[in-house]
This record gives C-alpha cells, sequence and structure tokens, in this order.
C-alpha cells in the first residue's frame, strides 16, 4: 500500500508529521480528499476538521482555522492559521469562544468590524461543531 507525507504546522507550532494512507481537508469550496500520488494542488482552507488516515487503518482528526493546503504527489502540507489535536479539544472553551463571538458580532459597529466578527464566529461555531462531533464519535 502506497502513502503520502503529511505536515500540519501552525502559528503555535508543529501539530502532525506521519505517513498516511488518505487525507481529507475542508478546502474553500468543498472538502477534498488526498491520496498518494495525487496531482499537485494548491488552496485555501475554510475551519473544519481535517482527517489524516493512517496505513494502519486509524483516523487522526485534527481542527484547521483556515489557512493553505499544498499537494505534491508523495507529500501534503498544511499551513494553518489555527490548529488543533482531536485529543486536545475542549468542549467547554470552544463553547466558551462561540458565544464570546456571538456577543461581539452583536455589538460590532461598522463593516469592518462586522466582518471581522462574522470570521470569527464562523471558526468559532466549526471548532464547536468539530468538538461536538469527536465528543459523539469517542463515546461509541
Amino acid at each position: 500500500m502506497s502513502a503520502i507525507h503529511v505536515d500540519i504546522v501552525s502559528a503555535e507550532g508543529h501539530i502532525h508529521s506521519g505517513e498516511a494512507s488518505m487525507v481529507f481537508a475542508p478546502a474553500r469550496m468543498g472538502e477534498v480528499g488526498i491520496a498518494p500520488r495525487h496531482a499537485p494542488l494548491l488552496t485555501t482552507l475554510k475551519p473544519g476538521a481535517l482527517r489524516v488516515q493512517q496505513p494502519n487503518g486509524e483516523e487522526l482528526s485534527f481542527f484547521v482555522g483556515g489557512g493553505i493546503l499544498e499537494v505534491q504527489p508523495h507529500l501534503v502540507t498544511v499551513l494553518a492559521d489555527t490548529a488543533l489535536r482531536a485529543k486536545d479539544a475542549d468542549e467547554d472553551a470552544a463553547l466558551a469562544a462561540k458565544k464570546a463571538a456571538e456577543e461581539k458580532l452583536g455589538k460590532a459597529q461598522g463593516p469592518i468590524d462586522v466582518a471581522k466578527a462574522q470570521a470569527e464566529l464562523v471558526e468559532a461555531a466549526a471548532r464547536y461543531e468539530f468538538v461536538q462531533h469527536i465528543k459523539k464519535t469517542s463515546t461509541r
């Protein structure tokens, strides 16, 4: 079975490096699946879940808050604005961030403040949805 190398980095630091049989990423225009020997691709990411299927069948989940995805035939590089391992997901923190973003949007004045608050709310809501999904799948 062939594999593709995956590197996930963010401003916080190096998040993951390893081999994968498949990678699923939340591209701006929809989820993309990347297999070994995939054609070169460069796209932006939207906030959401990034999944790495390892050659042994185990799946690792990460939250990315946006960024850039670069695909080469034997290498996937994710340069995330923010990134979080599933094991580090905190439901209370995600919910608090979502509520704070909602409040900020409610108080925003002017188009720039509204746009910034909307972007923060999109990321916070996606992070909360990610945590909820992880919680649901880990209790099975």
